[in-house]
């Protein structure tokens, strides 16, 4: 029984040292009186969630116009964040618009996206480096028939953003009936 004890004991003293040895904190450099000592010092920066684009909740109504007119109106605000944290943060942002229907969607009741103009507008961005508004105004709106850009990025570093408040401008067909005309705008940023 006494060397039992004795033994529990010795054991105890064993982890006590060995845990109180492992805890030390390592030394990075012994220098002489007068002479510099340098400890060299890391942290890291980590990436956010990436490069997404944020679009309105739909539907979003741009207004009211009659055959042979036009209607013109905002969608709400588009915003790409760009949170990569990249050495080289430059990104293009794309538009493009389906056909816009009405009741059975019949040639009356269609508008197709070739009728259908976009403008960026200029935006409210963060961060450094060029952004590019696609269609600063109206005067270079573009039709989305087919994939336009709608903002970029094209110099910079780091976490940035841009939020813009495209227009859209429907060329109302002369031949067009009277409804609730339904169609998607898309966006997307790579």
């Amino acid at each position: 029984m006494f060397k039992s004890r004795y033994g529990a004991l010795w054991a105890a003293v064993a982890v006590v040292t060995v845990t109180t040895v492992a805890a030390q904190p390592a030394r990075a450099d012994t220098c002489a009186a007068s002479t510099t000592c340098s400890t060299t010092v890391t942290f890291s920066v980590s990436a956010g969630a990436g490069l997404t684009i944020t679009v309105p909740d739909g539907p979003v109504s741009v207004g009211t116009g009659s055959p042979g007119g036009s209607i013109s109106g905002t969608i709400g605000s588009v915003t790409v964040t760009d949170a990569r944290t990249a050495l080289t943060a430059t990104w293009v942002a794309q538009v493009s618009a389906t056909d816009f229907t009405t009741g059975g969607g019949t040639p009356s009741e269609t508008v197709a996206n070739s009728r259908i103009s976009y403008w960026s507008g200029n935006a409210v961005t963060t961060g450094t480096g060029t952004f590019v508004a696609g269609q600063p105004n109206a005067g270079s709106a573009v039709v989305l028939d087919q994939v336009r850009v709608a903002y970029s990025k094209t110099t910079g570093s780091g976490n940035n953003s841009a939020a813009w408040t495209p227009t859209i401008v429907v060329d109302v067909p002369a031949q067009a009936v009277a409804g609730i005309y339904t169609g998607t705008v898309r966006h997307s940023v790579a």
